[in-house]
């Protein structure tokens, strides 16, 4: 696992049946593409959050594969339609195998 890898987001609290909200997500992660070297030359092993999923109560709202171009701590913003009250759970995947995840729930009203 990563060190100080912290995932952040941002879910409003409330929202009406069947509006289309937005959602802010930021994970601290140094993101290490395996293309440069150390002061030894020795090639730093890529390390990378490889890919990023959103479900809202069980049903996937969006999934990402991301590739070693992606910059340093990514963020995402999209948008996503709340039909009832629930829970998004988010989801960053490691190279090393870690995933990091947390939830936030949003009532209807």
């Amino acid at each position: 696992m990563a060190s100080g890898v912290k995932p952040r987001v941002k879910v409003p609290k409330k929202a009406a049946a069947g509006d289309t909200i937005t959602i802010k997500t930021l994970i601290s992660h140094k993101m290490e593409s395996g293309q440069r070297k150390d002061k030894e030359g020795n090639v730093i092993p890529r390390s990378i959050i490889n890919r990023f999923t959103c479900d809202f109560n069980g049903e996937n709202v969006i999934d990402v594969q991301l590739e070693p171009a992606i910059s340093t701590n990514p963020y995402f913003e999209f948008e996503a339609l709340v039909p009832e009250a629930g829970e998004f759970k988010f989801t960053w995947y490691d190279d090393d195998g870690s995933v990091y995840d947390t939830t936030k729930k949003i009532e209807i009203g």
